[in-house]
């Protein structure tokens, strides 16, 4: 008896943690998900945006505005350049432009 008990205790365990695996990393695409999704829908209304991207980051030239084509990593990467600021830092004010954007 107790070799069965200990048997669905392993199978249990056995089962729950690749479970508990999974369900993490439906979680994180989840998150990943939501994030691309709010991101494409910034990108569609980019061309109503560049203006107002246009007033905050005033060292982004026309060209970089449009090389950028409401691509997040490629507007990162211009403030970076232009503002000689760390990546999370340009992530940083990228979200705060998203957030008033919403």
């Amino acid at each position: 008896m107790r070799r069965i008990a200990s048997c669905i205790v392993m199978t249990a365990f056995g089962i729950a943690a690749p479970l508990a695996v999974i369900h993490a990393q439906s979680a994180a695409a989840t998150v990943q998900n939501e994030a691309e999704t709010a991101w494409a829908k910034f990108k569609g209304a980019w061309t109503q945006s560049k203006g107002e991207a246009k007033v905050q980051w005033g060292k982004l030239t026309d060209n970089d505005l449009e090389e950028v084509d409401g691509r997040r990593e490629v507007l990162i990467g211009k403030l970076q350049t232009r503002y000689a600021i760390s990546h999370e830092e340009a992530e940083r004010q990228v979200g705060v432009f998203e957030s008033r954007r919403r």
